[in-house]
């Protein structure tokens, strides 16, 4: 109450300064100028009121954020989870679904990939879809089309996984040699791979999934899509469990 108090003065001050504003011939420049004056003054006089308006002004952003992302999930619902482009690893049949956007160069997606198998181990009941999504480069780019073209030999996710885990855990820059590499460790057909990479599939499976993060305002990795809630950014797996939680029974820890 007291913030509400204190603010009153300044409100009907910014109402007088905002008409000024619509009717700026009904105030002098003196005029203007002590409105001006004013405002400073009181602002000065109780900066505390700023700090209040800031995080205020955060939390409605936040809750915002959260509701445009909510309707983005709900409008692509069946692509992020149940498009063939994206490569299931986990419980199939699993009751929470835990949806990872990430590039292979990178840091941040290195780490997560630690965390994301510690819970695969940990939670049987996790189903995990990986998505390419090439933000950091060319190497980036040629990178994820190489992973696309894995996916498109091998249904059931097994070596994609082993891939994943080659390449997104090696050291050094990401990019079509280094990903053929991983490939061919992981014991893909490397002659079909080399077909596949001229494949309409591959443009098209990255394009759908850049669709998908535009729409829910994605513009870093790693980000995620938990039950119907977005997380982005390298939360670590204490912020994930809660997440994945939330998803399960509606709070913090089932």
């Amino acid at each position: 109450m007291r913030a509400f108090r204190l603010l009153a003065p300044l409100v009907a001050t910014i109402a007088i300064a905002g008409a000024s504003a619509a009717y700026a011939q009904d105030f002098s420049a003196s005029q203007k100028s002590e409105i001006e004056k004013i405002i400073k003054n009181y602002l000065t006089a109780n900066p505390e009121l700023l700090e209040e308006m800031s995080a205020e002004l955060q939390k409605r952003q936040a809750v915002a954020e959260e509701a445009k992302h909510k309707a983005a999930v709900e409008k692509h619902a069946d692509l992020i989870f149940k498009s063939p482009r994206g490569v299931v690893i986990g419980n199939q049949n699993g009751d929470v679904n835990f949806v990872e956007f990430f590039d292979y160069n990178c840091g941040y997606c290195k780490k997560a990939m630690t965390d994301m198998l510690d819970l695969m181990k940990s939670d049987s009941k996790l189903r995990v879809v990986l998505k390419e999504f090439p933000v950091l480069g060319p190497g980036s780019m040629e990178a994820a089309q190489v992973a696309v073209a894995v996916r498109m030999q091998d249904p059931t996710g097994k070596k994609y996984l082993d891939f994943h885990q080659k390449l997104l855990g090696s050291r050094g820059q990401a990019d079509k040699a280094r990903a053929l590499a991983a490939a061919k460790e992981a014991g893909l057909d490397m002659a079909r791979l080399e077909k596949d990479l001229t494949s309409p599939e591959i443009k098209a499976t990255l394009e759908e999934n850049f669709k998908i993060a535009e729409d829910m305002g994605l513009n870093g990795t790693p980000s995620y899509v938990i039950g119907k809630g977005v997380v982005v950014g390298a939360v670590g797996i204490e912020g994930l469990s809660k997440k994945i939680s939330e998803a399960r029974c509606g709070k913090a820890a089932c």
